[in-house]
Order: structure tokens, then sequence, then C-alpha cells
């Protein structure tokens, strides 16, 4: 699969879900505590993330 998610954590011992395509990081999280907490934020970001609407300010 050219996409998934990838919890790590971070020098803080943090938790952090970064989302990568072909083995290069896209975007990640902030920190959390818990590994559940950032399980709940990639969920989040699978449920709300497709219907985003688009801000393009470079006009």
């Amino acid at each position: 699969m050219a996409h998934k998610f990838i919890i790590k954590k971070n020098k803080a011992g943090e938790f952090v879900a970064y989302f990568t395509y072909n083995s290069e990081t896209i975007f990640w999280t902030e920190g959390y505590a818990s590994k559940a907490s950032a399980k709940n934020a990639i969920e989040s970001i699978k449920k709300n993330g497709p219907d985003a609407e688009i801000d393009d300010q470079t006009d």
C-alpha cells in the first residue's frame, strides 16, 4: 500500500501519528500522552478529512 498512518514516539515521549505516501511523510499530528489518543486522531482524520473544504489563499 502506498499510503499509511504510522504511530511513533517523539523525543518528548509523546505518541504522534504520521501520514505517509510512498514512504514520504505528508503530515503529522500533535503529540499525545497516550497511544489511544493518537489512534483517535487518526480515526477523526479518516472520518472528517474527505469532506474538508479547500481554502486556497494564494489569491
